[in-house]
């Protein structure tokens, strides 16, 4: 069978930047099962996963337009510090979850200085290629619920 829409597809990968830094892998851990046409990967990786099989191994590296996004400038704003009360100490890495006029958006602090706590709420691999390695370890139809939830349903999700 080959990986189409409305199939759960299952792979092992090992992601890396452009100096080669591996970032996330899921070597030594259960693949990794997505529902194919579903938006449940990025749309660069999921492309090049269509027509694939089980044992299939390849690589792909995905622009950023077609993984998380371009890096933008307005995502980065400076709040006081007063905003974090409550918080006893903000420091660079750490992560909140900041109210919108849009709903909730998750921030990195990137900078603290002189009362001011400078937030970014880009995706921390927007604006980056993506350099996958893959290695397809199973794929099989969707159940009926899994495509009317739009996920892969494992068991662990109580519905």
């Amino acid at each position: 069978m080959q990986i189409a829409d409305q199939t759960v597809a299952s792979f092992h990968y090992t992601l890396t930047n452009d100096a080669g830094e591996v970032l996330d892998s899921s070597r030594g851990r259960e693949p990794l099962a997505y529902l194919h046409g579903a938006g449940n990967i990025v749309p660069g990786l999921e492309k090049a996963m269509e027509g694939r099989g089980v044992g299939d191994s390849f690589t792909v590296d995905v622009a950023a337009a077609d993984g998380y996004g371009e890096h933008h400038p307005g995502l980065v704003q400076d709040v006081p510090m007063m905003a974090f009360q409550g918080v006893p100490r903000v420091e660079p890495g750490m992560r909140f979850t900041a109210q919108t006029p849009q709903g909730e958006h998750s921030v990195v602090v990137t900078k603290v200085e002189d009362g001011m706590v400078t937030v970014d709420g880009n995706h921390p691999l927007a604006g980056q290629t993506l350099h996958f390695d893959i290695e397809v370890t199973a794929v099989r139809a969707a159940s009926a619920e899994e495509v009317a939830h739009g996920h892969v349903h494992d068991g662990s999700h109580g519905h």
